[in-house]
């Protein structure tokens, strides 16, 4: 009934409007029971859900000041691709250090390696002579200085000292006589080996500083879209602090949801396909990659307590996107068909864009 004005009462707006929220109500619920439950059909099975994409946080793994970021977001990134630096003059001046104590090092291994030259066994040679013609000498004297003691000639004081100058002088020979066998055999095994440990030691050293310098580049580590640039040239990295959240490109997949009655319809490798509201007319190739193991209650913004006790199985569906229209988070409908489809092999497979 209306009023005298033509206008409609206020009670029956009230009653319009509750009568319309009903309907929106009742709209929703069964959209998202076809989400959960999929539309029942002889030869297909639709499900619905949403496109996911692995998303990674790119950090550099040194602490120092960031020097470039090279990358915008948005940026459509390939794997390997030059992303920032940090400052290089302390790791570079790390490695330098480094470089030149394995080169000192390896000096020191090839001169015990190569053994005593012939030049140092010559002169021992000639050291061994001396010697020898010393300790004569000093034999004679004693000999004769104590013939002149005997004699009272000369003091027994000087007789003793000719006699402990010829022993010095033996004891002289002696020594000489063993530095040139030293030298004709060479350094020592356990020398060599030691010096051959530490060389060692000290290449590892030069490969931790080349490896430190390394951790200055940051590269992609796969293709995909830069979602976040994160910090800017002069911020101060570390390996707790991304510089980036690169959304990779490859896989993509949709994650949907299969009741537990229809879960006996599906298999891995099963081919599918994938439509968007965003590209109404557009299919895209698809497969089944992987389906829980496990049930789990349905998904809590379905509200209805009915719907909410029901057990469904998580469902992975791959898709190639190879013009990169499948957004993170786009409702996606994937349709399954059952009759005369075959798996093909695919297992967790990752499609080429």
């Amino acid at each position: 009934m209306r009023n005298q004005d033509g206008s409609v009462p206020v009670k029956g707006k009230k009653v319009l409007l509750v009568i319309l929220l009903v309907i929106v109500a009742a709209a929703g619920v069964i959209a998202l029971w076809r989400s959960i439950h999929g539309k029942k059909g002889g030869n297909e099975l639709v499900l619905y859900g949403n496109v996911d994409i692995r998303q990674v946080d790119l950090a550099f793994n040194a602490n120092e000041r960031i020097e470039k970021v090279l990358a915008e977001e948005g940026d459509r990134v390939k794997e390997g691709q030059l992303l920032a630096t940090l400052e290089t003059n302390r790791l570079e001046h790390e490695v330098s250090q480094a470089e030149a104590r394995v080169l000192s090092q390896q000096e020191v291994v090839a001169a015990l390696v190569a053994g005593t030259r012939p030049e140092e066994i010559r002169k021992a040679r000639a050291d061994v002579a001396a010697s020898e013609a010393e300790a004569d000498n000093s034999q004679r004297t004693s000999e004769r200085l104590q013939l002149l003691a005997a004699k009272d000639l000369i003091s027994k004081q000087e007789a003793d000292d000719a006699r402990a100058a010829a022993d010095s002088a033996r004891a002289k020979l002696k020594a000489v006589k063993e530095s040139l066998n030293l030298a004709i055999a060479g350094p020592r095994k356990e020398d060599i080996a030691s010096a051959k440990a530490t060389l060692r030691a000290l290449k590892e050293s030069l490969a931790v500083a080349r490896r430190n310098l390394s951790y200055a580049f940051l590269y992609a580590p796969s293709e995909g879209i830069i979602q976040s640039r994160i910090l800017e040239p002069g911020d101060m990295a570390s390996p707790q602090k991304p510089v980036y959240t690169l959304a990779l490109a490859d896989p993509v997949w949709v994650r949907a949801y299969v009741s537990e009655p229809d879960l006996g319809k599906i298999r891995l490798g099963m081919a599918a396909f994938v439509k968007t509201d965003s590209y109404p007319g557009k299919r895209y190739e698809a497969w089944i990659g992987f389906i829980s193991p496990s049930a789990q209650f349905t998904p809590k913004s379905v509200e209805t307590e009915e719907v909410r006790t029901s057990l469904v199985y998580q469902v992975r569906v791959y898709v190639k996107n190879p013009r990169n229209e499948l957004r993170l988070g786009m409702p996606a409908t994937v349709i399954v068909p059952l009759v005369s489809s075959k798996s093909d092999g695919r297992r967790e497979e990752r499609p080429n864009p």
